[in-house]
């Protein structure tokens, strides 16, 4: 379902096979990258699924900021039209074949290209429904970006399940309310920003959703608190690009391999991680610190590239990300480090926030972190920078 259409399975297969023989008519092989920045709906779930018919990959582009990391054969920006080749079209895949080159989000540098394999694919799907579970009646709601993995994986997983994607061209509050509130959507994905902006829209009920999976980063206890009061059941999801969407909900999921380096980073592997994104050793080097549990559930502590060093102590970014945002007044905040001779590094808290004065924020940090992690300065901005999936560009707010 998208964009007022819906589609069977069958009049998707025909939409696909379609499409392929409209791309071989223009030349389009094995091998050839076919980007795209269409927008989330009917005809780019038909190219998603024709591109295989060929032996072609799939390049999904931000259509906010449409960057290439790769070399391709053509750009679709329009619904395929014209003739259509009469060839024959193929009916199975490679597991090792990749199938999908998708960006990473570029948070602290320039998105760079993962080659996802089918059998990455299918074995996040297998492992997200040995998790989750799935079934028949199942409406998986996506308003994320189809061009980030998150988003993505719903199409590819509900076709895998032969299940029901409803699939949002954009994130609008009122409008998920409304699926949510409906009974439309069995199943969720949303990141921190979209939970704020629901609760300012009053969602209050969800009575169809059995799992609402949220992502992108921490969440802040006043959002978790609230949709307990709610009745949405959160489950709180851990993955990224090169693991082709989630690996821990909250537990590990089955086949993921997890072991902490020395210096505190999640280093992974298993079927559903990236072959190209694996480093010498074998391991997925994820830039993450954390730690796994005995019973198999995942703590993710925040990147290492977030966390401050000031006057010899780590600073955890989200840590005081979450202080900041259990204030009532802010509305957004991030967090990182300022260079100082003194201190090596101070920290500096970017919040968008009115009714309330520095000291005041200050002192309401005082209360609920260590001094070392307390904000030395208070930075003022109108909208904290963020990826479409939702996460921080710190790199933006120095």
């Amino acid at each position: 379902m998208a964009g007022g259409r819906t589609l069977s399975y069958a009049e998707l297969d025909a939409a696909a096979a379609a499409a392929a023989r409209r791309l071989a008519a223009l030349g389009v092989g094995p091998g050839d990258r076919i980007a795209t920045t269409l927008p989330p709906g009917v005809d780019f779930a038909a190219l998603l699924h024709a591109l295989p018919r060929l032996g072609a990959v799939f390049v999904p582009l931000n259509t906010r900021d449409p960057q290439l990391g790769v070399e391709v054969k053509a750009v679709l920006e329009e619904p395929l039209t014209g003739p259509e080749a009469d060839v024959e079209l193929r009916t199975e895949v490679d597991p090792d074949a990749v199938a999908v080159v998708i960006h990473t989000s570029g948070t602290t540098a320039r998105p760079k290209p993962v080659g996802l394999t089918y059998g990455n694919f299918a074995a996040s799907a297998e492992a997200s429904a040995a998790n989750l579970g799935v079934e028949a009646d199942d409406r998986w709601l996506c308003a994320m970006p189809l061009f980030h993995v998150g988003g993505l994986s719903i199409l590819t997983r509900s076709a895998v399940y032969g299940t029901c994607a409803v699939i949002h061209e954009r994130f609008d509050a009122e409008r998920m309310k409304q699926s949510l509130e409906s009974g439309e959507a069995t199943l969720v994905s949303v990141v921190a920003t979209m939970l704020r902006r629901l609760r300012a829209s009053g969602l209050s009920s969800a009575p169809a959703l059995r799992a609402a999976l949220v992502g992108g980063g921490p969440v802040p206890r006043d959002l978790l608190d609230w949709g307990a009061a709610a009745g949405l059941p959160f489950v709180e999801t851990y993955g990224m690009t090169e693991t082709c969407s989630q690996i821990a909900t909250p537990r590990l999921l089955p086949g993921v391999e997890v072991r902490v380096s020395d210096d505190g980073e999640l280093l992974v592997r298993g079927p559903m991680v990236a072959p190209g994104a694996l480093a010498a050793d074998g391991w997925l080097h994820t830039g993450d610190r954390g730690r796994v549990d005995p019973d198999g559930t995942l703590h993710v502590e925040g990147r290492i590239k977030d966390t401050i060093v000031t006057g010899g102590e780590n600073v955890a970014a989200p840590e005081v990300e979450e202080a900041l945002l259990a204030h009532p007044t802010v509305e957004d905040a991030a967090v990182a480090g300022r260079p100082d001779d003194e201190w090596g590094e101070i920290v500096v808290a970017y919040v968008v926030a009115d009714g309330v004065t520095d000291d005041e924020l200050i002192a309401h940090c005082r209360e609920r972190l260590a001094g070392y992690k307390v904000p030395r300065a208070i930075e003022r901005i109108t909208e904290v920078p963020r990826t479409a999936s939702g996460k921080a560009l710190k790199g933006r707010l120095s």
